[in-house]
């Protein structure tokens, strides 16, 4: 999902996506672990390599699904080859979206975007479509990195976020990273 300013993470370059050193910087587990509970059904928005996804995978565990969502073919067949490796493939449901639609029909518990909202071109349509697919208690997740996107750029991000009926819960803390967790505002 790209904009003028910012290209997408091409897949040849997937291992700066998941190696060792990332893995102790962003733990997936400490990201979203406390988020996700078995037989949950949550998205990996710009999944790439499927940092996450795998383990979103793990912790949804068999009777859970995670949708695996991105614009690149090659990504999402990287995923698809890992998860057959680690017996994970009956839970990654792989989903090609195109860069100005998602495009999937599933109601999710969590959705998970990490630094790719900064590459969408339309962030409030976006965010809109995610919203339209968080369950009455979905939890939304936006982690963008600080030394690629500034307070204010984030600060409107959070107002498109607003603009579309999300509500902010709270600032999760991560290292070098803006982050919030949002919610559907459904009125009573």
């Amino acid at each position: 999902m790209a904009n003028k300013s910012t290209d997408i993470c091409p897949y040849q370059r997937a291992w700066t996506l998941d190696n060792w050193l990332r893995r102790l910087l962003q733990n997936p587990y400490k990201i979203v672990g406390e988020y996700i509970k078995e037989g949950q059904v949550v998205m990996d928005l710009g999944c790439g390599p499927g940092f996450f996804s795998l383990e979103m995978a793990k912790l949804v565990g068999e009777k859970g699904k995670v949708i695996s969502v991105d614009i690149q073919d090659e990504m999402l067949q990287i995923i698809k080859n890992k998860s057959e490796h680690e017996g994970l493939s009956s839970r990654i449901i792989l989903h090609k979206a195109q860069p100005e639609k998602l495009g999937i029909s599933e109601m999710v518990d969590f959705a998970l975007a990490f630094y790719m909202v900064h590459e969408v071109p339309d962030k409030k349509s976006f965010l809109s479509e995610v919203a339209s697919h968080l369950k009455p208690d979905g939890r939304f997740l936006i982690v963008e990195p600080k030394f690629h996107v500034s307070k204010s750029n984030f600060s409107s991000t959070l107002e498109l976020a607003r603009s579309v009926g999300l509500e902010q819960i709270s600032e999760p803390k991560f290292s070098f990273n803006r982050a919030v967790l949002l919610k559907p505002l459904y009125e009573a």
